[in-house]
């Protein structure tokens, strides 16, 4: 069965095909759509904006599509950058100067350690129909100083205790317990047991 991963993101087109290697699917990239533009994402939520996209990507294609919106949740900031984390700054500001930003509104507040979380929502859509939606989290907190070479985004800054390191020191443990992995394992399962969706009558 074919699959469109509908984002531009390299780092997010890699994770996912790992997630989903060894499955049933054969995954298309918006490589093969050159001429696409993204849409304006909008949403208050992760989940209302991974809709949007699988919504928009599957009337423009006509595949079946899976979209998904993610960010870091920090508390002592009441959720920012939440779906703002990649435009966090301004679109084109390098991810240290975003950290940067970050670690100055949390001194602030006085809080450098806030507890925080990963978030990714993803949406399944073929045609005009939503076939699954799934959340997945992963709690940590920020760490004071980036650390970590691996990973992307927020990974740097992001400690996860139970590991005693930041998600970009935790090399190819990140998949097992990150959220993006927690999504699309929920994807995986539910496409390898829907024969509906594999026969495209869905």
């Amino acid at each position: 069965m074919r699959l469109l991963v509908a984002t531009t993101n390299a780092n997010k087109v890699r994770e996912i095909g790992q997630m989903l290697a060894g499955s049933s699917v054969e995954l298309v990239t918006l490589a093969a759509w050159p001429a696409l533009t993204a849409p304006e994402e909008v949403g208050e939520t992760f989940e209302d904006n991974a809709r949007a996209k699988a919504l928009y990507y599957a009337a423009a294609t006509g595949e079946l599509t899976v979209a998904e919106d993610s960010g870091l949740a920090i508390d002592a900031l009441d959720g920012a950058p939440g779906v703002e984390s990649a435009r966090f700054g301004g679109v084109e500001t390098p991810y240290p100067e975003k950290f940067a930003l970050i670690d100055a509104a949390l001194r602030a507040k006085g809080d450098r350690g806030s507890a925080a979380r990963f978030v990714c929502a993803l949406a399944l859509v073929r045609g005009t129909q939503v076939l699954f939606e799934a959340r997945g989290t992963v709690e940590g907190r920020i760490s004071p100083e980036p650390k970590g070479q691996a990973g992307f985004g927020y990974d740097p800054i992001f400690f996860y205790p139970p590991y005693g390191q930041t998600l970009a020191e935790a090399g190819d443990r990140k998949a097992a317990v990150s959220h993006r992995g927690e999504a699309f394992s929920k994807l995986r399962t539910f496409l390898e047991g829907d024969h509906d969706v594999q026969r495209g009558t869905r």
